[in-house]
């Protein structure tokens, strides 16, 4: 065959190898849902095109659960049920090397992570019922009976005091954390772990916080995979079998108050030797259940989202290279996460950049953005869609995502459609609702006074 058709053949094929994946993530994504009587919600969407599956369990025990003197439990908690697991029945203890090994012997992986709301624990494996089988029974085993062994906290303790003793000598890491308590206040989401709150978490802590918040009736299982209902089912029932069972109905966790929005514009100026100052500007956002949430995706696509192509970076960087960019985001969660911007500057152009931003940012509330804007915003997202779903992972975060935040099952089939109906005056309206440029707080760090 002549080299240029046998060229032109490889191009059709992954051009078809495009469309195909491109006409699957545009496919309609049944998302199957029910209760187990344990009171464990399972969400479920069969991926048939590999023999694996991912699962991930949430759980409402996130940082925003943490004691007010012990902020990281919930974290070191999760990290902590994977270094070993106790005996059961004839089968022996397992040390954090006999775990790891165990789980390279079968090439799956499980383990847990938390964040502000929910703690996680995730099972990768293949779906071979030897293989699965084994797989199930040892996250079983890692997740309902885990040793949390004293000497490894202790390791593990002082090595994360050596990793905070370190960030704290980085400017990014000191306007982080000045940010996010001008930002929350008292609120958990701005809590920080140090030193002194990783002292004072015990083992007795983790055991108990474990017990407390991690309970079937508290799961919500997302499967995503090469597995039916009914082995999705049995596969969710047996991961939980060991946790402990509360008698009678569900205890429901105390309450966790609001993030309160900020009754005036604050600054905040931390003096720090660094080539490059830090600025932060931003005020508690909204909830990730408000109904403006996709007008604001796009409307922050436009003004800080969007990378070079945004208001800010335009404005800052391409217009007055007062920085080689400028970005602004959202995050969302159970309650009001920030929303930030954000840029690095030379020290002593720091307050010019901090004007040009504000200027943006007010003009931008006030007028919203440009048709041309608003369809440019629009054709990337909705372009980009698929590769938010191309994966099993990437489905199983956004399935995760509709159990956890009660969102509609055909939240995904919809997705494109709402996104291309939002108007110019929808991104305006949203961005005025929830912004307020008259009462950020602004930290720097680094910055000529």
């Amino acid at each position: 065959m002549h080299p240029f058709a046998w060229k032109s053949l490889h191009r059709l094929a992954a051009w078809l190898l495009l469309l195909g994946a491109w006409v699957g993530a545009r496919a309609a994504i049944p998302i199957q849902h029910w209760q187990q009587p344990s009171g464990a919600q399972v969400y479920l969407v069969e991926s048939r095109s590999i023999p694996m599956v991912d699962i991930q369990i949430d759980f409402d025990a996130g940082g925003r659960r943490d004691p007010p003197d012990k902020t990281g439990l919930a974290s070191v908690t999760a990290v902590m049920t994977g270094k070993g697991v106790l005996a059961h029945g004839d089968q022996p203890p397992l040390d954090e090397n006999q775990l790891s090994e165990a789980w390279a012997d079968l090439g799956a992986g499980f383990g847990g992570d938390a964040g502000s709301d929910r703690m996680s624990f995730s099972l990768r494996s293949l779906t071979d019922p030897a293989l699965l089988d084994r797989a199930i029974e040892l996250a079983a085993r890692q997740f309902g009976e885990p040793a949390f062994p004293l000497a490894v906290w202790e390791r593990d303790r002082q090595r994360m005091s050596a990793s905070i003793r370190e960030a704290n000598t980085r400017p990014g890491t000191v306007a982080g954390k000045a940010y996010d308590h001008a930002v929350y206040g008292s609120h958990p989401y701005g809590a920080e772990v140090t030193e002194a709150s990783l002292a004072a978490i015990s083992i007795e802590d983790m055991q108990r916080f474990f017990r407390v918040h991690v309970m079937p009736c508290r799961a919500r299982v997302s499967v995503v995979g090469d597995v039916d209902r009914a082995q999705a089912d049995a596969i969710v029932a047996r991961m939980l079998a060991r946790l402990p069972q509360p008698q009678g109905s569900c205890p429901a966790l105390p309450p966790v108050p609001e993030v309160q929005p900020l009754a005036a514009a604050r600054t905040v100026a931390i003096p720090f030797e660094s080539a490059q100052a830090h600025v932060l500007i931003g005020e508690p956002g909204y909830k990730r259940s408000d109904p403006d949430h996709l007008a604001l995706l796009v409307g922050n696509y436009i003004l800080g989202g969007g990378g070079l192509v945004s208001r800010l970076s335009t404005e800052v960087r391409e217009k007055r290279g007062l920085s080689y960019g400028a970005y602004s985001y959202f995050s969302p969660g159970l309650h009001a996460g920030a929303f930030t911007i954000g840029l690095q500057t030379r020290p002593d152009q720091a307050a010019q950049a901090i004007v040009v931003a504000r200027e943006v940012l007010a003009r931008y509330v006030a007028e919203g953005p440009t048709q041309a804007e608003l369809k440019a915003a629009k054709d990337y997202l909705i372009g980009g869609f698929p590769l938010r779903i191309d994966s099993n992972r990437k489905l199983l975060d956004n399935v995760a995502a509709i159990a956890w935040h009660g969102l509609p099952l055909d939240y995904l089939d919809t997705w494109t459609a709402k996104v291309a109906r939002i108007t110019a005056a929808d991104v305006r309206a949203a961005m005025q609702r929830k912004l307020d440029p008259a009462r950020m707080v602004t930290v720097t760090v680094g910055a000529t006074p």
